[in-house]
């Protein structure tokens, strides 16, 4: 476990740009596509498992899903960043909404979007 917060891995990442003269390649728009590249190498490991198989990756799989998954964090967080977006507060904003949205009195156990439970009440 690592005592690192967004904030910190984001002056991380400040830091590894400016040193390897990168930032002129990150754009928002860049690091947009960048970001759905890795999480296609994401969906890579995935591709063809079973639900089950999906649950219980072995450790070497597991470990290369960890290293996508940072992948699509640490774009994410740099695109955040070129466009000063706060995430946390960001998430936060949208899991408010999604309460709104999904009531768990309405939606538990469904696996319907909004809308569709909406018309069927």
């Amino acid at each position: 476990m690592h005592d690192t917060d967004l904030d910190d891995l984001k002056q991380r990442l400040r830091r590894f740009a400016a040193e390897r003269d990168w930032d002129q390649f990150h754009s928002p728009k860049n690091l947009a596509m960048a970001l759905a590249g890795e999480v296609g190498e994401l969906l890579e490991h995935f591709q063809w498992l079973t639900e089950a198989e999906s649950l219980d990756l072995a450790n070497r799989q597991n470990e290369e899903v960890a290293l996508e998954m940072a992948d699509v964090l640490i774009y994410l967080v740099r695109m955040a960043d070129k466009l000063d977006i706060d995430l946390l507060d960001a998430c936060d904003r949208k899991l408010d909404i999604n309460e709104r949205k999904y009531p768990s009195g309405k939606v538990r156990g469904s696996n319907k979007k909004y809308d569709e439970y909406e018309r069927s009440s």
